[in-house]
């Protein structure tokens, strides 16, 4: 399969039949200037050197040079195919929490990093260990929202991982149970891949009973884990502004904790495992949980990357542009004793 890489380009070879006529305008110019000084065949005899062909070769050779640059710029391709390929892998749904409550410090520090912005450097390092496993991403508040489905393509779940935030779900609150439900319903029909639900959240679940979803979870063989983010002690929600934090009906600020004992309570129903966000081997400490699930085959299409031809054109290109250097409008001496268009007659009287 051929094809172009910037096709638009190719439009300029419409320039080629403007130089042609360019060509024709100059040649006629210059024809009906010497018809001033007298006949054309006295003329032509008084430049026995001046040939009719030449201007002609280095046109043709201008013209094929421009058309090579033009293919060059517009980048000619080949030998581009898809593959589907297999590979081991399991499937893994990241259920992350949105709520207000994950603007906060995930720290005892009130202005330390936010709980939302850890999680996304934690996703982030996990992602990068998935190697051949598939990934969605589902965020939450007090309603669960797929963002990505289920998927191989890492680079995509990476991109859509920075741009969430806390205002993307408009109801307010943590339901973590619909998550694991919305999550449990993701995933593929192959009954053979080892499937997981990741959650990350501070635990404050307001809205449903996701223990519950956590055992339903289990019965199907979906194991779930839980990152938890915050601390015991807790820290004020930030509202915008410096030291502006959400107050209650009283005036008092909000200060919202990490609730472990909910965290700890949906991974155990699930036999998953909970670890603690701001601990240093978070990561590592749930990709050893989900490498004890059983691999499957998982189908990927790989697509091949395009073989460029632009140096085969570049090439001629440059042979084109070397032979117009010695190419010269005055005839070659040593062509001027041969007749290629009139036949020599013999004469029998010598």
């Amino acid at each position: 399969m051929f094809s172009f890489a910037n096709p638009a380009y190719l439009y300029l070879l419409l320039l080629i039949p403007l130089v042609v006529l360019l060509f024709l305008w100059s040649r006629m110019t210059r024809k009906r200037r010497l018809k001033k000084y007298g006949k054309m065949t006295t003329i032509e005899g008084l430049m026995p050197e001046v040939s009719k062909y030449k201007p002609w070769i280095k046109l043709t050779l201008w013209v094929l040079t421009l058309a090579m640059v033009i293919i060059i710029l517009a980048r000619p391709r080949a030998g581009a195919k898809s593959e589907t390929t297999k590979v081991r892998g399991i499937e893994v749904m990241i259920a992350l929490d949105v709520s207000n409550s994950m603007r906060a410090s995930s720290t005892d520090d009130p202005n330390g990093v936010s709980r939302l912005q850890r999680s996304k450097l934690i996703l982030e390092k996990l992602i990068n260990k998935l190697g051949d496993d598939k990934v969605g991403l589902i965020v939450f508040a007090g309603n669960a929202y797929t963002q990505l489905p289920i998927t191989s393509d890492f680079m995509s779940a990476k991109m859509f991982l920075n741009s969430i935030s806390t205002d993307m779900v408009p109801t307010q609150g943590t339901a973590i149970g619909a998550a694991v439900n919305l999550a449990m319903n993701s995933f593929s029909q192959n009954e053979k891949s080892g499937k997981a639900i990741i959650i990350i959240t501070d635990g404050e679940n307001h809205e449903d009973d996701a223990v519950g979803a956590a055992k339903e979870a289990a019965e199907k063989g979906i194991q779930v884990n839980v990152i938890g983010m915050g601390t015991s002690k807790g820290s004020p929600i930030p509202m915008g502004g410096q030291g502006n934090f959400l107050k209650d009906d009283n005036g008092q600020v909000v200060i919202t904790k990490l609730n472990e004992e909910m965290a700890i309570g949906i991974a155990k129903a699930s036999k998953g495992v909970y670890v603690a966000g701001n601990s240093t081997d978070a990561v590592n400490d749930v990709d050893e949980n989900l490498k004890k699930l059983a691999k499957e085959d998982l189908e990927r299409i790989v697509y091949t990357q395009h073989d460029e031809q632009f140096p085969v054109f570049a090439w001629i290109a440059l042979a084109l542009m070397l032979i117009n250097m010695f190419v010269v409008e005055r005839k070659n001496k040593w062509l001027s004793k041969y007749n290629f268009f009139t036949k020599t007659v013999k004469d029998d009287n010598k």
